[in-house]
């Protein structure tokens, strides 16, 4: 059951990462029920986590690739910094945020060092 699995998320990692690249600005661009309950920091976690997740999904997709680890990286934040922008100007009920932006780049981060721990851990356990 672990080869089947591993087997599907190495095949198909790359049509997971546009999943969760689209999965993303979909729920970023989408209008959210109002509620009565208010949590004014718990979004920077969801977006620090989605964030990380994406990096993750990406460089995971090119591993064998590592030249363009930084490219990966700083495609994450810039399509970040564009979803920003895009609920700022696309929608009345969304607002661009610079905190989100931030905890955008702290996942992308994490998700960098992880996916470079992981890397090692691997050539280490190789050898």
């Amino acid at each position: 059951m672990l080869k089947l699995t591993k087997s599907l998320f190495k095949d198909n990692l790359f049509i997971i990462a546009i999943g969760i690249t689209l999965g993303i600005a979909y729920l970023s661009l989408m209008q959210v029920p109002k509620t009565q309950l208010s949590f004014t920091s718990i979004d920077k976690v969801y977006h620090l986590f989605a964030y990380f997740t994406l990096t993750i999904c990406w460089l995971f997709s090119f591993y064998k690739k590592p030249s363009i680890k930084f490219k990966i990286v700083i495609a994450c934040i810039v399509y970040g910094i564009i979803i920003e922008v895009l609920q700022h100007t696309l929608t009345k009920y969304r607002t661009g945020d610079f905190y989100d932006v931030l905890a955008n780049t702290v996942g992308i981060f994490l998700g960098m060092i992880v996916f470079n721990l992981f890397l090692k851990k691997i050539k280490v356990n190789s050898y």
